[in-house]
């Protein structure tokens, strides 16, 4: 589809720009004299179709964009730290609370928008009734509240239509552990400022899809790390097309119906691309390859008997963990980060802090789940428990304190680049990113019929 073109915000970012990177910012600045910085009306947005009538859910997209302070107001120079450390005592000698730094680095305010911070909260949102679930003792997050309950029902409704009708992607006795998983409780949580159902549903199909590609060829239903990088290859081609000789673009193109997996990445990559940028969809299909990537390693060392060592099973999941999911936090919130800024390698450090810490949450509330399946699991307290000789409980405390370096790491990295980039679209991303690692905590702590915590209080 045609991309409108994108008008950049207003700034005026000399320092910023040597800083930051000449080539990606010099043309934004360039471009940027006389035209408005307020990303909540930004013509540049890929639109989708409107609810119908009568479905109107959540908070309306201008509520969810709060105006990003000019740029003349942001130091163009990083900050070692994000201002308000894990205490919520005020670091001396940091911006105070009426400067254009620390607005943008609390975020947004009003309905919906409480997952969107770069920095601690001083205090805790009230605690929510229909929350279950308790988080894991000592480990570092943020609270939020529970997901809108309109657009939770109108998703979860919508994504198993999508399913059962459209990709025929499990049988009926399975659908219990379908309904157990509530993506659509998920997704919203993690996506806070979708402006539409319509935004929502891209990313819960995708992750739906990849879960399915998980679940069935390495894993629970069916997986084996055996044959797995061919299957993944030809699932792959799913999203990132096969053009080849008219001869065999046919039996190409009727593989992609050959299984669930397959199934669901063609639909929901088809999907995705009507609604997303060019650069937005290459830059999910380049995460995909690195999360499949992820997968081979692992399936690697099952396949050998082994257990690597802590810092090799780190990088591995710095490929298989849940980077595809952050990084379309501007296509599901119905704007566009450019390429060139999100290329930016101080960017792709604070994804990749992010992710990794978002999938050892995974490790952890997983942890007795997968104690409790066939065969060996490895996750980060096990793989400290075997290399490091030390007992499940210290282990498993390790990998608390793992993910928490983890995140004051991503909150500090994160600040340092708001304040360097002080570009609206890049302040919005980062909100986005720091709202789905909440949304993703929240969702791991809550669901019990999929996790449930050690006895090691």
């Amino acid at each position: 589809m045609p991309v409108p073109e994108l008008p950049p915000p207003r700034s005026s970012l000399p320092e910023a720009v040597t800083r930051f990177g000449a080539t990606a910012l010099g043309a934004v600045a360039a471009r940027a004299h006389g035209t408005s910085g307020a990303f909540g009306t930004w013509s540049g947005a890929h639109t989708l179709p409107t609810l119908p009538a009568g479905l109107s859910f959540g908070p309306s997209p201008t509520a969810l964009s709060p105006t990003v302070p000019a740029a003349t107001g942001v130091p163009a120079t990083g900050v070692p730290a994000t201002g308000v450390p894990a205490t919520g005592v005020p670091v001396p000698g940091t911006p105070g609370p009426g400067t254009g730094l620390e607005r943008l680095l609390r975020g947004p305010h009003g309905l919906g928008t409480a997952g969107l911070r770069l920095t601690p909260r001083e205090e805790p949102p009230e605690p929510v009734a229909a929350e279950k679930g308790r988080p894991i003792p000592g480990l570092y997050h943020h609270p939020v509240p529970e997901p809108d309950p309109g657009r939770v029902d109108e998703v979860s409704r919508r994504i198993k239509a999508w399913a059962l009708d459209e990709v025929s992607l499990y049988p009926e006795e399975w659908e219990e552990q379908f309904d157990g998983f509530s993506v659509g409780r998920y997704m919203v949580g993690c996506h806070p400022d979708a402006p539409t159902v319509d935004h929502l549903m891209l990313a819960t199909r995708l992750m739906v899809a990849e879960n399915a590609v998980d679940d069935c060829y390495c894993e629970d239903h069916g997986g084996s790390p055996i044959g797995l990088g061919e299957r993944l290859l030809l699932a792959h081609t799913a999203l990132d097309p096969l053009y080849t000789v008219r001869e065999y673009q046919p039996d190409w193109a009727a593989s992609l119906h050959a299984d669930a997996p397959r199934r669901a990445y063609r639909s929901a990559m088809d999907y995705f691309v009507r609604a997303a940028g060019p650069s937005q969809a290459d830059r999910l299909r380049h995460d995909m390859a690195r999360l499949h990537l992820g997968y081979l390693a692992e399936a690697a060392w099952a396949q050998q008997d082994q257990v690597p060592e802590v810092w090799e099973y780190l990088a591995m999941r710095q490929f298989n963990n849940f980077r595809p999911c952050p990084t379309i936090t501007d296509t599901v919130g119905g704007y566009e980060l450019p390429a060139d800024l999100h290329a930016q390698a101080d960017l792709q450090k604070v994804i990749a802090l992010a992710s990794n810490a978002t999938t050892i949450v995974n490790d952890l509330y997983s942890y007795t789940k997968e104690l409790d399946a066939p065969g060996r699991h490895l996750n980060l307290p096990v793989v400290i428990a075997e290399r490091e000789g030390l007992s499940d409980k210290d282990a498993y405390l390790k990998a608390v304190e793992i993910h928490n370096e983890l995140m004051h790491d991503f909150e500090t990295e994160a600040a340092a680049l708001a304040a360097a980039c002080p570009v609206p679209s890049v302040g919005r991303f980062l909100r986005g990113v720091a709202a789905w690692v909440d949304g993703n905590h929240h969702w791991h702590q809550s669901n019990t019929y999929r996790y449930s915590l050690p006895d090691f209080w």
